[in-house]
């Protein structure tokens, strides 16, 4: 086993970050920047019938206005990789298919002059009444065409008669409300151009899909175009689609021959990066009395834009965590004036959140243990195609999290718990989300004459650590210390990268930079063997072992060399490169538990206790792993409890666009978070160390597994989203 790989490493980048000495996108500064703002609709639907921008023109410091008048015209990218989902770009015609979209962008030469100015332009508009609403029009559900996960509807078997052979079924509904990716750092672009070639600096999840969507929009060749994107203060999904802020943005800066610079405020993000899409799902399941499912149909209906139908809830949970011979799943979508969804940390959430609670819900009509009903229904194949798992230990979740929790002390009757007059429930649930199956990553060393190296890679570090976890894998294949080795990331002039998306990077990127390396590796071993110089000369290079730097002869150790003086005799540095390949399809599970003490006068609900246990494969870097961990339980207390993004449906406007009316957990609101995992590597994934993608899945399962315990402490399933104080106290049945 690896002393470096594994390890708890702290974080690289970490003294940068906290000290302010990392230069994130809105720092950077530019010579001669001029600043851009943008000017939002007020309407959700309709026409501009005018435009007045002249006491905006007449500002101080206002360079121009630029409206679907005389704003450059842009084609619209349709590369899948270039991953711009709209297919339509505003501030090129009249039309205006949802409220904040924007219909002015104003350049200055101070920040505070474009705002000002921007506060000037007057709109006027045809305004036509706004369908915002989507419980007022389920009866325009269809289901779309093929998108970025494949098929809308996947049926295998026979669901209604496996319904018909079921002892007991349930039909149950499950709402979830729209919401926004809140990163900390807002959405920022500067784009600079010298000559024909354009550089960008971004907030971007995607550099590459940034780089051909500009490409294709500005008509530009690829290389042309440089995007640097070197420290991004979280994304969550929202940064990885291309959206028109950042075209607008290039288009200007070469319209007007100086570079142009775009912060997004916190309230204009809630309508240009897209969200979680408000979602109605209905589950009917069917089994057996020993709880064999027979059934499930699943039916999910959630929001699109006007002008795009993509969806982004996936319904693999239901397709692949249990085994059932008869499934239906159907993703519907109602086109409404609202701004386009996009990927948002977990997309399978809303799928897990619906199945899981079913589960629950089946479990107490079976009168059967909820890890019981799980297992029974266990798979070790994906049931979608038959085909083996690369490795999946999710029975050794459910045994480890269960003691850790101490699951078996849990009275399983509602309202049976309490400490004086406080309600206490335990619930539980599956963690399950797909990793791999996308486009991977290349990956360049150079080991120089001092023997360090320096590995690039067109990657990024959203927060996840990837900037430390690079670093391990590169310094265990290159056997070398780890502070001899430099990752640098977030800049396309390096071979290319897949979005940091999906759960893509820790097996696409490692498995890249583990190529290159090795094969570094054995170049210098291959120089030392054939140089007479050298003390290893003449020994087979599959004899040479490398350590810390060192070369050593493996059945005779004293006989050594090391990295730096074999480059320094070889008079050049020696260099690796490696090109793309696909992650091998993964499937990353586990087990999370969590503990809630209700307030039943009040309706407080607190969450007092969470356990995890994930099979992630092989632990890069148990610190940085643990962490993601930890923020998906604490995304998991928000989605639950108290995140809901509020839509005015008479104005079709967001009118909770900040983080005092849109609210997200506060240390406060967290309990310590147990996080355990299985640390076995996945042999599908060899050159990624057995590594699987990980950061995506400890939320998918943790929603369910708090509403589950609200429902074992209070004895109201509460169906709709979020878990507020008055479903709690409410008369009925929530639902």
């Amino acid at each position: 086993m690896s002393p470096i790989v594994g390890s708890p490493v702290a974080r690289i980048d970490g003294r940068a970050k906290v000290t302010g000495a990392a230069t994130y996108t809105a720092d950077t500064q530019v010579s001669g920047a001029l600043y851009g703002y943008l000017v939002l609709s007020t309407i959700a639907n309709g026409r501009i019938t005018g435009i007045t921008t002249q006491d905006a023109e007449r500002s101080p410091g206002v360079v121009g206005i630029f409206t679907h008048q005389n704003m450059p015209r842009l084609a619209v990218p349709t590369s899948q990789l270039a991953a711009y989902w709209k297919r339509v770009i505003p501030l090129q015609n009249a039309d205006i298919h949802h409220s904040g979209q924007p219909v002015a962008y104003v350049v200055a030469q101070t920040l505070e002059q474009a705002q000002h100015a921007a506060s000037l332009v007057n709109v006027t508009y045809d305004a036509r009444t706004p369908q915002t609403s989507l419980s007022g029009a389920m009866d325009e559900a269809y289901v779309p065409d093929p998108g970025l996960e494949g098929p809308n509807e996947v049926t295998r078997g026979d669901t209604e008669a496996g319904l018909a052979q079921a002892d007991v079924r349930i039909d149950v509904s499950y709402t979830t409300p729209m919401h926004h990716h809140n990163a900390l750092e807002p959405s920022a672009t500067t784009a600079v151009w010298d000559g024909d070639r354009l550089t960008v600096h971004e907030t971007a999840q995607g550099i590459n899909a940034t780089r051909l969507s500009l490409s294709e929009a500005l008509d530009v060749p690829l290389a042309n175009i440089r995007v640097l994107s070197p420290f991004l203060g979280g994304g969550f999904g929202a940064k990885g689609p291309v959206w028109p802020h950042t075209m607008f943005t290039a288009a200007l800066a070469r319209h007007l021959r100086h570079p142009v610079k775009l912060v997004l405020s916190r309230a204009q993000a809630y309508t240009s990066n897209g969200h979680r899409p408000e979602a109605h799902q209905r589950f009917r399941l069917g089994a057996k009395r020993d709880g064999t499912l027979t059934a499930i149909d699943h039916i999910t209906t959630s929001q699109v834009s006007r002008t795009e139908d993509l969806l982004f809830n996936t319904s693999e949970p239901t397709r692949m965590l249990y085994a059932c011979p008869n499934v239906h799943v159907a993703q519907r979508a109602v086109k409404l004036h609202l701004p386009a969804p996009s990927n948002m940390r977990s997309p399978e959430v809303v799928a897990a959140h619906g199945l899981e609670t079913a589960l629950d819900e089946l479990s107490y009509e079976l009168d059967m243990d909820p890890i019981k009903l799980r297992l029974r229904n266990y798979t070790s194949v994906n049931p979608d195609n038959g085909a083996a798992f690369g490795s999946k230990h999710l029975q050794e979740c459910y045994r480890r999290g269960a003691d850790a929790f101490g699951w078996s002390k849990r009275d399983p009757r509602p309202r049976s718990m309490r400490d004086g007059d406080t309600l206490i429930g335990l619930g539980m649930a599956s963690a399950a989300h797909t990793a791999g199956g996308r486009p991977g990553a290349g990956a360049r060393v150079v080991i120089s004459a001092n023997g360090k190296a320096v590995v690039q890679v067109a990657t990024h570090d959203i927060g996840t650590g990837t900037y430390t976890v690079m670093s391990q894998v590169a310094a265990d294949s290159l056997g070398l210390d780890l502070d001899d080795v430099d990752f640098e990331l977030g800049d396309t002039d390096y071979p290319f990268a897949f979005v940091s998306a999906a759960s893509a990077t820790a097996p696409g990127v490692s498995a890249a930079v583990n190529r290159a390396c090795t094969t570094a590796r054995r170049s210098v071993i291959d120089i030392a063997v054939a140089d007479p110089r050298s003390p290893l000369h003449g020994i087979p290079a599959d004899q040479i072992t490398v350590e810390a730097g060192i070369l050593y002869d493996t059945d005779r150790p004293k006989l050594r060399d090391t990295i730096r003086a074999v480059v320094t005799r070889h008079g050049e540095p020696v260099e690796a490169t490696t090109n793309p390949v696909p992650i091998p399809p993964g499937y990353t599970t586990g087990a999370v538990f969590a503990e809630v003490r209700v307030d039943p006068r009040l309706g407080q609900v607190r969450v007092t206790r969470m356990h995890g246990i994930f099979d992630a494969g092989r632990v890069l870097n148990r610190r940085t792993l643990r962490s993601q961990a930890i923020g998906g339980a604490v995304w998991a207390v928000g989605f639950t409890l108290s995140e809901h993004t509020m839509v005015d449906h008479h104005l079709g406007r967001i009118v909770n666009p900040n983080l005092s009316g849109y609210l997200v957990p506060v240390n406060a609101d967290i309990p310590e978070i147990h996080i355990g995992f299985v640390d076995k590597p996945d042999p599908a994934n060899r050159e990624a160390f057995g590594a699987r993608g990980f950061g995506e899945t400890p939320m998918t399962g943790m929603t369910a597994a708090i509403g589950n315990a609200v429902y074992h402490a209070t004895g109201r399933r509460i169906r709709d989203l979020p878990i507020t104080l008055d479903k709690i106290i409410g008369d009925g049945e929530a639902g």
